[in-house]
């Protein structure tokens, strides 16, 4: 379908010639197909085994991954350890895992470490295993002159953002220029997306016409004429391609100015429309795959939708405020398709945020991209300031109404039968105040309320009160899906975050908490690792109480009371070291243990509570005969899809025997309980 569509767009380069894009839109489609076709081959293509050195040409650079970095590595020659042989290996690409980022796209390298099949997808491109490497050495640099030149353009941006560098600031303006956003926090990128603004950090048509701009201005002090700026042009362009690696978005932009200034050099006048669509086709020509990919898809939209709405809103004044208007409605009302199709929602107010921010994008960029330029950290000083801001509407947006499929087809049938009558005013005025009223949060629950969030394969539980207040006990692995719950319940404020422990899969989510906490629990003698080292700096530079804490301590939260049962002494494992909280309101009252093991669970003793939730995600590591000696109504598991067996059968069977009801949130979704 893009195809096609894109060769009707084109067709107005060849003065609607239509049947003469017939063989380029065939030759599209059968280009889609042959890249579907590799993409499956090398999900499927054979991986060698075991430890040996391998050689070949970086894919992409390396960015943070795990503890360490992952890059995508295509193959030239494997050696086997213990082996003096090497063998040529021209095979399909591997991700490569290592403590080192010394990985830059175009390099060649030579890694050494343990090799094996394990099919996957990196941003959507597959890779056919992966190489745990113990060493990565750098042997040469690209070997394409254009290539080694976008490589410097990137680093020189890089190194002059050093003024800012680790803060998110600075990794959103490294986002404006070249559209590297790796060290952006996860939560940022989120905002960015349900506020609408990620099309910012998308490289496109105004950066590239930034650079071209830039460089017509330089080429014409020195006299250069209309040609020769067009060549060298072209030049610049693939270098600016290199230095934002290739992004879809940035390579749909760029040759639809190569397309242009093609033209123009040969004296055959290309306009928006045409280059669209002559871009599109000549690109699913080249590359197949690009049908695919989300970004493109997106670009190649948003672009369509801006150049229809510049014409049907033209004439109209004030003309700053009104272009900025139509091109960013007519841009989100083009893209919602794709965005219900990829993410299930689209923002509804996402028009209001882009006029916020699209003059502080522009300043930020303007002013970055004259520090990198002149080497002055002033003006990068000035642009991560707009940067703030830029976040900061990102932020507050990102609370603003989702629109999901059901409710696009209804507000879009409500307005076409409403703009034909009299009364079309009156029922926009009532959708606006609809879309206003839901910007209110939701209100705290009339009864204290348990919830176990559904956050996959780790925990997270929402104490909610009436007052208002909420704790959260521990947050799952993953920080987005632990914003969106928290906003989803209508969490501004944590007074007590409880980290029961400081495995991935509970303390993850807390890394990138964007709310302030009053106290931070957690367990006395714990070995507190990277993420809940993280966690504890967090809390303490936004000024809030950390406190370690054993059985017997406590505390109250509204109606809720808090009882600390263990950790009871120093324990071998990190899981018996476990925060375990009895948490009661009147009679009512819910254990929970973290991922306690037998010898913790033998010095609770048998417990008799009205919810348990289950140790370890109903892991086997639980003492049956514990399980047995304690009591239920209801027992949850907090478990998502894994591959360690969780919830293990013989832990279900015994608390099926035992008589008590079982919830598990893989199943069930956000389990909420209310305490009365």
């Amino acid at each position: 379908m893009i195809v096609v569509v894109a060769a009707c767009s084109a067709a107005v380069v060849l003065r609607h010639r239509v049947f003469l894009l017939l063989p380029v839109a065939a030759i599209g489609m059968l280009s889609g197909s042959l890249a579907a076709t590799r993409h499956a081959d090398t999900l499927d293509a054979v991986v060698p085994q075991g430890r040996g050195d391998l050689v070949g040409v970086v894919m992409t650079d390396a960015t943070p991954y795990g503890q360490g970095y992952r890059f995508v590595l295509r193959p030239a020659v494997w050696t086997a350890a213990g082996s003096a042989t090497a063998i040529p290996w021209p095979g399909p690409a591997v991700a490569v895992t290592s403590e080192s980022a010394a990985a830059t796209a175009g390099d060649w390298v030579s890694v050494s470490g343990l090799s094996r099949s394990d099919p996957d997808e990196i941003r959507g491109d597959p890779v056919a295993g992966r190489i745990h490497a113990v060493a990565v050495e750098r042997l040469a640099g690209p070997a394409a002159p254009a290539a080694a030149a976008g490589n410097l353009v990137r680093n020189r941006v890089h190194s002059r953002l050093s003024a800012v560098a680790g803060t998110p600031e600075g990794a959103l303006l490294s986002g404006f220029l070249i559209g590297d956003i790796a060290r952006l926090p996860e939560s940022d990128t989120d905002a960015l997306r349900r506020a609408g603004l990620t099309h910012y950090v998308a490289v496109s048509g105004s950066n590239v016409a930034l650079v071209l701009g830039g460089w017509w201005l330089v080429l014409g002090l020195v006299g250069a004429g209309t040609r020769t700026r067009a060549a060298t042009g072209l030049i610049v362009l693939v270098v600016f391609v290199v230095a934002t690696r290739w992004e879809s978005s940035v390579i749909r932009a760029a040759t639809m100015a190569a397309l242009v200034m093609g033209g123009r050099a040969c004296g055959i006048p290309i306009d928006a429309w045409g280059a669209l669509g002559g871009a599109v086709a000549l690109l699913l020509v080249v590359s197949g795959g690009l049908a695919y990919d989300v970004g493109f898809q997106l670009s190649v939209a948003a672009t369509g939708g801006v150049l229809a709405g510049m014409r049907i809103w033209a004439g109209r004044r004030p003309r700053l405020v009104w272009g900025l208007l139509a091109a960013t409605v007519s841009a989100q009302l083009a893209v919602v398709p794709l965005l219900l199709l990829h993410f299930g929602t689209v923002p509804l107010l996402s028009p209001v945020a882009n006029l916020l921010a699209a003059p502080l994008v522009t300043g930020a960029t303007a002013a970055a991209g004259l520090g990198v330029i002149v080497s002055w950290d002033l003006p990068v000083h000035l642009a991560a300031t707009l940067a703030g801001l830029v976040l900061g509407v990102a932020r507050t947006a990102s609370g603003w109404p989702q629109l999901d499929f059901g409710q696009v087809v209804a507000m879009a049938t409500v307005l076409a039968l409403s703009w034909a009558t009299p009364l079309r005013w009156a029922v926009l005025v009532a959708i606006g105040g609809l879309a206003t009223s839901s910007l209110l949060p939701p209100v705290p629950p009339e009864v204290p309320t348990v919830v176990f969030l559904d956050v996959g394969q780790g925990d997270a539980v929402l104490l909610l009160d009436p007052s208002g207040a909420a704790a959260l006990i521990d947050g799952g692995r993953d920080p987005t899906v632990l914003r969106t719950k928290l906003r989803d319940h209508g969490v501004g404020h944590i007074d007590l975050l409880v980290a029961t422990h400081g495995d991935i899969d509970h303390v993850g989510g807390l890394t990138e908490l964007p709310l302030d906490v009053g106290e931070l629990w957690i367990p006395a003698q714990a070995e507190r690792g990277e993420a809940l080292g993280a966690v504890l700096d967090r809390v303490a530079h936004n000024g809030g109480e950390v406190r370690e804490v054993r059985a017997g301590d406590g505390a109250e939260l509204g109606e809720f009371r808090l009882e600390v049962l263990g950790p009871q002494r120093r324990y071998a494992a990190d899981n018996d070291g476990s925060v375990v909280l009895l948490v009661t309101v009147g009679h009512e009252s819910v254990l929970l243990p973290g991922d306690i093991g037998e010898h913790a669970q033998r010095d609770l003793g048998g417990v008799h509570v009205d919810v348990l939730m289950v140790p370890h995600h109903g892991a086997a590591t639980t003492d049956l005969d514990w399980l047995r000696d304690s009591s239920a109504d209801l027992a949850v598991i907090s478990v998502g899809p894994n591959t360690y067996g969780h919830p293990a059968p013989e832990v279900v069977a015994t608390l099926e025997q035992a008589g008590m009801r079982l919830l598990t949130t893989w199943e069930a979704g956000d389990i909420s309980i209310p305490l009365r």
